[in-house]
């Protein structure tokens, strides 16, 4: 019995070679689409469910009540992991991480390199995350201040083969002995290649201390059975106790505890966070993509088999008359849907493993799709042919089996009441695949207009020809006025500005105290220390006042700038009304931490974005404190960029010859923020693309059947003079009409997942709306040329031979 209705499938098969093809191409694009997001998504889920016990790991993270809204944030003040090791039961251990922001200079072996990935731990990092030591051991690692643990990937960088541990090795001139290697870890959220212990930073004694400075990651591990809510409830009485009495006023943070497995993908919205992220929102619409480009794809077959049924009709009742049951029949169907989908499924994995590479390139991952050596991926294989090939076989399955013999073999005919006796689920299914595709249209062009406006909205500062890079050296920090001035002696440099807190990088939050009434009150704001030429350099606007100057002495010491936000925040009314308010500052001083600093407002900016258009224009303050600066910033004219670049660098040759100079121009640190927004935009794009063409496929069927069932009234209409306009403006209506209805179903759902999506965003467009129309046409248009194909193919027949059909 199996041997006929394979010989009966095989036959068919190669009979309708046109239909065939159709329905092999279109679940094997659907097939791939859903295994090349399948494996980014498995891939996603992976990352730190390497670690032993690490269920029993949680980050630490700060959820800050702002005026302008609630923000989360990993930093944490050096206290919090000391005193969940001191008066907390539930804890096992803590530990405290500095992530080292810039690139380091590491020297070992006669070779010199800068090197990312670089942290200040406490000894206890290994205790929480047991990662797998190549060399030396992890429990004493980091006890010696002296000590540094590399990963295996920098230890061959510097050493090659050889064992380096007890070697020393410099990073930015200070000398440390290896004393373990670590292999690197592939699905980590942290970025590591070398570690160092907290001593290495020499932070005072009393800045540890601190319940307000908020610079230190913290993990905790708690005791296995532990209740976290409970810990967290203790934890928080805790912090309130400390802080309170120090600010003089209720606390604006609250601390929170994140299991260590959704650290990665559960964090797109935390602020100055450094470890790596993905995006569950991401993974959840491509997850969803894939299940509904598999289904557009199983919705093809069903209706391109519909479509064909009347010619099977005659074969169905012979099988019923000779004895075969429904269920036999269903069986038959069924199985040829299932070989159908096996032979997609091969080409699909073939698909698969060419493309992987591009998506591995395009991804920056490390994807793997080994179907032979993993008998798991050939069970999952296996069951996604079963479960696509019953999902698509059973509605054609139902209706050919259900035709009634006697009607079959005595009329040859089979009835449109039979074949389309759930004709609304036929059409239901072309509403459902247009809907997707004019879902996946809305949004492939709402985001697109998203990352344009991200990559072109005024900024309210000039990023372009302006070279980045930090200062290195110590001659270079004690002479950094003497460098400037060395900088601006070629006409290509137009300006130079020294600071910590440029766009795009690195900013301080801190508090300013306003006094009031006689009293201070401390305001949250972020912190940019600059230099005179700040402004100049960037071309911030001023609203009111004046800038920093060198004319006045005072304005060094005692004076300070705002932006518009601020002026709002702080409640001095206008910018005009600002100049001249007292403000106080506790001075970041590590002699005398109590000092303060004060002055008056000599001026307000206008209000530029400083971070990614993710984050709403803080209250901000811009002062003169030299201590703080590391980054130079150096407009270039672009006629004369490469004199310029080369003077750059002879410079810096002459005041930092042990450090080779890295730089990157501002704008391109301001496109790398988006990089995850560009590669939506282009994914989105591609699946769009693919659901429309898969679409098509599957109306192309409905078309097929409509033209098939319709051949008698089709050659009528010719013989009465219908010319093909006529013809394909018939068989057109209908379809055009579920395409309307796709379009109606789709407009809200749309509406509704870009609304949330911008949500994330401070700065973000409206929803267009010519988007939703450009959708809709589009979609009509393609679906219009689809069916016109088949409506010209039918009313091009000779209409003797459409009525000679019995």
């Amino acid at each position: 019995m199996f041997r006929n209705y394979f010989k009966t499938a095989y036959r068919n098969l190669v009979r309708h070679k046109g239909f065939t093809f159709i329905n092999i191409a279109g679940l094997s694009l659907g097939l791939t689409a859903c295994l090349l997001i399948g494996l980014f998504v498995y891939d996603e889920l992976q990352y730190d469910r390497f670690l032993p016990e690490g269920e029993q790991v949680y980050r630490l993270y700060n959820e800050r009540i702002e005026d302008t809204g609630n923000e989360f944030t990993p930093r944490t003040p050096p206290m919090y992991a000391p005193t969940l090791v001191q008066e907390l039961p539930e804890v096992e251990q803590a530990v405290r991480i500095l992530d080292i922001q810039a690139k380091s200079l590491v020297e070992a072996a006669g070779k010199k390199i800068y090197q990312e990935g670089g942290l200040v731990a406490d000894a206890p990092f290994f205790d929480i995350f047991r990662l797998s030591f190549v060399h030396g051991a992890p429990e004493q690692a980091l006890a010696n201040p002296s000590a540094v643990v590399l990963s295996d990937q920098l230890a061959r960088k510097l050493f090659g083969a050889e064992n380096p541990l007890g070697k020393e090795l410099s990073v930015n001139k200070q000398h440390f002995l290896v004393s373990g290697v670590f292999k690197t870890p592939e699905k980590f959220h942290l970025r590591i290649s070398y570690i160092l212990p907290m001593a290495a930073a020499e932070i005072p004694a009393e800045r540890m201390k601190s319940w307000r400075w908020q610079q230190f990651h913290t993990y905790v591990k708690l005791k296995d059975g532990a209740d976290a809510g409970s810990a967290l409830a203790k934890f928080r009485s805790l912090v309130k106790k400390q802080i309170d009495p120090v600010t003089n006023r209720p606390h604006n943070y609250s601390p929170f505890l994140q299991p260590l497995r959704e650290v990665y993908l559960h964090s797109a919205s935390f602020k100055m966070d450094m470890a790596r992220r993905g995006n569950i929102t991401y993974v959840r619409a491509l997850s969803i993509i894939a299940v509904f480009i598999l289904l557009i794809a199983c919705f093809n077959f069903v209706n391109l088999a519909t479509a064909k049924s009347m010619q099977r009709a005659k074969e169905v009742g012979v099988r019923k008359a000779v004895g075969a049951s429904r269920a036999q029949l269903m069986l038959q169907f069924i199985g040829e849907t299932v070989l159908l989908t096996c032979i997609s499924v091969v080409f699909a994995t073939a698909l698969t493993s060419l493309l992987l590479p591009s998506l591995n390139a395009f991804t920056g991952k490390h994807m793997t799709f080994d179907v032979f050596s993993s008998p798991a991926m050939l069970l999952f294989l296996l069951g996604l042919t079963l479960v696509v090939g019953v999902l698509a076989g059973f509605y054609p399955a139902l209706v050919l089996s259900g035709f009634q013999p006697v009607k079959v073999l005595k009329g040859a005919v089979v009835s449109e009441s039979k074949v389309g006796k759930i004709q609304w689920l036929r059409h239901g299914l072309i509403v459902v695949q247009f809907a997707v595709s004019i879902f996946l249209i809305i949004s492939a062009i709402v985001v697109f207009c998203q990352v344009s406006y991200l990559h072109n909205k005024d900024l309210g500062f000039d990023k372009e020809q302006i070279m980045f890079f930090p200062m290195r050296g110590d001659n270079m920090f004690a002479q950094y006025e003497t460098f400037k001035n060395e900088l601006l002696q070629t006409p290509g440099i137009t300006a130079v500005s020294i600071g910590y807190g440029f766009p795009g990088d690195a900013v301080a939050g801190d508090g300013i105290i306003v006094p009031r009434n006689g009293e201070q009150k401390e305001h949250p704001v972020t912190q940019l220390m600059v230099d005179f030429d700040y402004l100049k350099t960037l071309n911030v606007q001023l609203v009111a006042g004046r800038a920093f100057s060198r004319d006045f002495k005072t304005d060094a010491d005692h004076a300070f700038m705002l932006n518009e936000t601020a002026v709002r925040a702080l409640g001095f009314g206008t910018p005009e009304q600002a100049i001249g308010r007292p403000l106080l500052w506790d001075t970041w001083d590590e002699k005398n931490p109590d000092s303060l600093k004060t002055g008056k407002v000599i001026g307000v900016v206008k209000d530029f974005h400083y971070k990614s258009l993710y984050d709403i224009v803080e209250p901000t303050v811009l002062q003169i404190y030299p201590d703080a600066y590391w980054k130079v910033a150096v407009k270039v004219r672009a006629a004369d960029m490469a004199r310029s670049v080369a003077h750059v660098k002879e410079v810096w040759h002459r005041f930092s010859p042990d450090y080779p100079i890295e730089y990157i121009f501002m704008d391109e640190n301001f496109t790398n923020m988006y990089q995850a927004e560009d590669k939506l935009k282009s994914l989105l794009w591609i699946f769009t693309g693919l659901a429309i063409l898969v679409a098509c496929l599957g109306l192309f069927g409905l078309a097929a059947y409509a033209a098939e069932r319709r051949k008698k009234e089709i050659g009528i209409r010719k013989v009465l003079g219908a010319d093909i306009s006529n013809i394909v403006a018939l068989l057109a209506k209908e379809f055009l009409l579920l395409i309307l209805v796709s379009a109606l179903l789709a407009f809200p759902l749309a509406w509704y997942a870009m609304h949330e999506w911008l949500q994330d965003f401070a700065y973000r467009i409206d929803i267009p709306l010519w988007g939703f129309v450009a959708a809709g046409l589009l979609a009509a248009l393609v679906a219009f040329c689809t069916i016109s194909y088949q409506a010209i193919r039918a009313a091009s027949v000779n209409p003797v031979l459409n009525l000679r059909f019995d």
